[in-house]
């Protein structure tokens, strides 16, 4: 006999819950509601009408001319070339740090030596640490090196401060691995190199996916790191929407403010919608050893 699924009955409470996140969710999207409306507004249809109102007439003309023409300080340039500054740094700064936390992970679990507790503990001081405190020694370590106000120079920043979160979410994962996959590959003769390439990576995928969507927001939306060690055309898309914003020459335009601010954040947007579902997903997997 066919067994037939019992569903759930839809009480007053589990309505009041499903209603009660519905607005929560519309009440989070309002503001990029908000931006998305006004940034496809005539200038003129903003100023007269209401802000959460929907557009009479659709333009694209406040994102071409967020992208290609807006005046951020004394160039009107657009927000290209910052955006694609940013592109620059935050890929390789994002892969670096992930891989680099992959193996520091690798070796403070299934390598561990004398001290390897402290200096995990060590590690995790680097969470905990502002971003102000570090801004003296790393612009006099920036100049030392010779990567002072370049690309180079922001990966560096970007992949020091963020090893120390890399580090906390592989260890924590390679802690689920079980044991016995290590040993028999040390039995079989695999090197400490062979074992990371060939076992451990491939069961990684879940907490690279957290690691590179951490990473990947956290450096595209820094705006200290991007004001204090870079200057001019090297400037990430953080600093130059800012200085769309606070320009104060010509006609104050608000639909290009909010055109360049939805631009500013469609990667991590897009990221989020592709791969958010995984994110938790990646986060789970190593909350239960075994």
């Amino acid at each position: 006999m066919a067994e037939h699924s019992v569903k759930p009955k839809m009480g007053f409470g589990r309505i009041a819950l499903y209603a009660f996140i519905t607005y929560c969710c519309l009440y989070y999207l309002l503001p990029l509601t908000v931006m998305l409306f006004n940034s496809i507004k005539d200038l003129n249809e903003l100023k007269s009408g209401n802000l959460l109102a929907f557009p009479h007439t659709v333009t694209f003309e406040p994102w071409v001319k967020a992208w290609n023409s807006a005046c951020t300080g004394v160039t009107c340039d657009g927000l290209k070339g910052y955006f694609w500054n940013s592109v620059s740094f935050v890929v390789p700064a994002v892969l670096i740090s992930a891989l680099i936390g992959a193996f520091n992970g690798y070796v403070l679990t299934m390598w561990r030596f004398r001290g390897s507790d402290a200096l995990f503990m060590a590690l995790m001081l680097g969470c905990f640490i502002p971003f102000q405190a570090i801004l003296l020694p790393m612009a006099q370590t920036l100049g030392v090196l010779g990567i002072a106000n370049s690309v180079a120079g922001l990966i560096f920043v970007h992949v020091v401060y963020g090893i120390a979160f890399t580090t906390l979410f592989f260890r924590n994962y390679y802690v689920t691995i079980p044991d016995e996959l290590v040993k028999a590959a040390r039995i079989d003769g695999a090197g400490f190199f062979t074992i990371f390439r060939r076992i451990v990576l491939p069961l990684s995928g879940p907490i690279i996916v957290v690691t590179v969507i951490w990473q990947f927001t956290q450096i595209w939306n820094d705006f200290l790191f991007g004001v204090v060690f870079s200057s001019g055309e090297r400037q990430p898309i953080t600093v130059a929407l800012n200085n769309l914003v606070n320009t104060s020459t010509g006609v104050k335009e608000y639909n290009v403010d909010m055109a360049a601010a939805v631009i500013a954040a469609l990667p991590t947007l897009f990221v989020y919608v592709v791969a958010g579902k995984y994110f938790v997903r990646g986060l789970t997997a190593g909350a239960v050893k075994g």
